[in-house]
């Protein structure tokens, strides 16, 4: 159950991971890195949206 629910929402997961990551960057002071990391959550989850409709 657990590994079916992980290999259905993992790029959801890695994302919001990803998304802590750059608020933690920024509140560190390092913005510049924030700000670059800040943009990997949607990455991620446009390729998986892509990634999943190619496999239909």
């Amino acid at each position: 159950m657990f590994k079916e629910f992980v290999f259905k929402w993992y790029p959801v997961i890695l994302a919001f991971i990803c998304l802590l990551y750059s608020v933690v960057l920024n509140l560190l002071g390092k913005t510049d890195d924030a700000l670059y990391t800040a943009h990997w959550p949607g990455t991620i989850l446009l390729f998986a949206l892509i990634i999943r409709q190619r496999r239909r």
